[in-house]
């Protein structure tokens, strides 16, 4: 089976939900013996400069990448405000990545062409015209649902009235390609649900994350030891600076006062400055580091406050596969198999995250069990080859039904 997968950054280096969520099923579809192309947008806010791919990469059959320029411009903001269409789409849809993939449409002959989220369907005409390829949309969130969700927690009103408008008319988009696709691929069966209500009669197939679980077993070390927490995340995504942020303005001052040595890591991609320039007692501030298997299993204790957001979040997976205790909200727990207070902790508000750290701090030693249950959990649930499997047959039907 050959699949050639759009994309609409370069998928590398694994740091981020959406390249690890990349990875872990392109590499697994190419050890089940599909043929796995790729054809990747180099981004000026995600730029690749290497000349050599990464060895991570070389279970594709082929790279091609397309530089693209999509850094935010107010003058195209304010004409697509006018025009009243879709700023967030606009920025990805690109002449030059067009060109590209008309060029391999007439080269190569594709049985799936995958379009990894919502910014890849602005050329489901290019690939209609050129290819008799099945068409899958790989959906990583309801798109227009984390704008909504975030624009809720903005008090700002100018920015608040934008930012609403900006959403309604990504959700206007993303409604009016629902039946365009031969196969969606929601990632949780809430996203399925909710695609429905938004008028989706097309194929589905729920397919959660698999992770290539690239840190190897666990190490429970870090939970003979006073406890720490820690946060990881790419703070470009609007979701999880605003989690951190209010992390930091609600709960961490009260935290402190509780349990003032308790100490609070933060690691991410894209740090802005006012978070690299943060001054807080106990609040160490690392940027982005080198190795975030051996950051995260360092520290017992795995903050996620996500507020706002859709689909799934691998950091969250990522900790689990390390046997770290996860505190994190409802909202960052859509989508994933685990149980409260025995595979992680669940807190809403800033009182339920106090309750739950200070729950940890207590069990002592003993908090190590949860860890070596979010661990059994993630295996259960969330083993890429097994997931892989799964869609394979799933295309294979696919491409069945199309011939007959």
């Amino acid at each position: 089976m050959n699949l050639l997968v759009l994309t609409k950054k370069f998928p590398f280096p694994l740091k981020d939900g959406e390249s690890l969520a990349i990875h872990g099923l392109t590499k697994s579809l190419s050890e089940l013996g599909c043929r796995v192309s790729l054809l990747a947008m180099n981004t000026s806010k995600h730029y690749f400069a290497g000349t050599d791919l990464p060895e991570e990469m070389d279970h594709y059959q082929e790279v091609r990448t397309v530089a693209v320029d999509n850094a935010i411009s107010p003058v195209d903001a304010v004409a697509n405000l006018v025009r009243g269409t879709s700023y967030h789409i606009s920025r990805f849809d690109q002449d030059t990545y067009r060109e590209a993939l008309s060029a391999w449409l007439r080269e190569a002959t594709f049985d799936i062409v995958q379009l990894e989220t919502l910014y890849l369907a602005p050329y489901l005409s290019t690939i209609r015209r050129l290819s008799n390829a099945q068409v899958v949309m790989r959906s990583h969130n309801v798109e227009h649902e984390i704008w909504e969700r975030c624009s809720e927690n903005i008090s700002f009103a100018p920015k608040r009235w934008y930012l609403r408008h900006l959403t309604k008319q990504l959700r206007d988009y993303e409604r009016s390609q629902l039946n365009q696709y031969d196969l969606l691929l929601p990632i949780t069966p809430r996203d399925k649900k909710h695609f429905e209500r938004l008028g989706c009669r097309s194929e589905t197939f729920v397919l959660p994350i698999g992770l290539e679980t690239k840190c190897g077993p666990p190490t429970y070390d870090s939970y003979a030891t006073a406890p720490s927490l820690h946060f990881i995340g790419s703070l470009d995504w609007l979701p999880n600076l605003e989690g951190l942020q209010w992390f930091l303005n609600d709960v961490w001052p009260q935290l402190h006062a509780r349990f003032p040595d308790l100490e609070f890591h933060i690691a991410g991609r894209n740090m802005p400055h006012a978070i690299q320039q943060l001054r807080m007692d106990r609040v160490v501030v690392h940027g982005e580091v080198a190795d975030s298997c051996s950051f995260v299993s360092a520290h017992s204790i795995s903050i996620v406050p996500l507020l706002s957001g859709s689909g799934m979040r691998a950091k969250i997976l990522e900790a689990m596969s390390l046997g770290r205790t996860v505190i994190t909200t409802t909202v960052g727990l859509e989508g994933i198999r685990a149980r409260n207070r025995r595979d992680l902790f669940i807190a809403d508000t800033a009182a339920q995250f106090l309750l739950a750290i200070e729950d940890c701090i207590r069990r002592g030693r003993k908090l190590e069990q949860i860890g070596r249950n979010a661990h059994a959990a993630f295996y259960r649930h969330y083993d890429r080859r097994e997931l892989a499997q799964r869609l394979l047959q799933r295309y294979e039907q696919l491409i069945v039904a199309e011939r007959v």
